[in-house]
């Protein structure tokens, strides 16, 4: 189950860090037609700034449904117990984003809901406890 929890963790770095380029594309996009409709000659309907209001706001929906899953990947490849917590939250907000984050939620709720998944995360916690 441990290369399961890992294949997750990859998983969910990768759509994360994804997201979080997807934002940044996002907010150059914007900012670029903030800056064209500001500079144009012609006038428009639409004051600039709106445009890039738009955009920041864009990026950070984005960037809030993105790092999470950035986050939590990363903790999932280390055995971090609380990445098994919020790895089980993510996955079922998941659920509702069709089509691939639905396989992915269905994949991350039978490896980390998964008995031998949830004696590892337990054993981690263990051996995380300082000793004084």
């Amino acid at each position: 189950m441990a290369q399961h929890v890992k294949i997750l963790g990859i998983l969910h770095i990768v759509l994360g860090g994804l997201g979080v380029l997807g934002a940044v594309i996002v907010l150059m996009i914007f900012g670029g037609i903030s800056a064209l409709v500001n500079f144009s000659d012609h006038g428009s309907d639409v004051p600039a700034p709106v445009f890039g209001v738009i955009g920041v706001i864009v990026f950070f929906v984005i960037l809030v449904i993105s790092l999470p899953a950035l986050i939590i990947g990363v903790g999932l490849m280390q055995f971090k117990p609380w990445a098994r917590i919020g790895g089980i939250v993510l996955s079922a907000i998941d659920l509702l984003m069709f089509p691939f984050h639905t396989i992915l939620g269905i994949y991350g709720l039978w490896v980390l809901l998964n008995r031998e998944t949830e004696q590892m995360f337990a054993a981690s916690a263990v051996r995380t406890v300082p000793r004084y």
